[in-house]
């Protein structure tokens, strides 16, 4: 399985998630579920997620500006548990955001960048295809766990395992 392969599993399972997320009641998502210092609703976590993925190929791999700076309120919020007062809808739009940055990003990549070195300090370089798959990966285990906190509050979380979203190939 290739990178925009993954990613396009990712984006499928999104909008199964997010609908699921739109119909919960904001107290369950701005609810205390985790003790942390960064995280502790499935709100933080769902910024917390989308912001991942904005930094690595923004700041990172990119070296430009981060969709986040078109969200001055979240950008200025900062990295620990504050995601709770936000509305859903505002995460959601900034996860949007960073997810159509992201296919304009993967529209252009070839085989040849995925083996370019990506610095993200002195001391660390990445090759550019094992940072995309960090982050990919990234997202499907805080995909989990917010599916699993959701399910610690009653609410039926999507099927968001990859077998529900694969082609069937299945020929009589």
């Amino acid at each position: 399985m290739h990178i925009s392969e993954l990613y396009a599993y990712l984006v499928r399972a999104r909008r199964d998630l997010w609908a699921t997320l739109e119909a919960v009641p904001d107290e369950i998502l701005s609810r205390p579920l985790l003790q942390g210092e960064r995280f502790h609703s499935i709100k933080d976590l769902a910024f917390h997620t989308a912001n991942v993925e904005d930094g690595w190929i923004h700041f990172t791999v990119l070296r430009d500006a981060p969709v986040e700076e078109a969200f001055p309120a979240l950008k200025e919020a900062g990295n620990g548990p504050v995601y709770a007062r936000f509305p859903l809808s505002e995460l959601l739009d900034y996860w949007r955001a960073v997810e159509q940055s992201t296919l304009t990003y993967l529209a252009t990549l070839t085989e040849a960048d995925l083996e370019r070195t990506v610095e993200d300090g002195p001391q660390e370089h990445f090759k550019l295809d094992g940072l995309l798959w960090h982050v990919l990966l990234h997202e499907v285990r805080h995909t989990a766990q917010i599916a699993a906190l959701l399910r610690t509050q009653g609410v039926r979380p999507p099927s968001l395992d990859l077998v529900f979203y694969l082609p069937n190939v299945w020929k009589p």
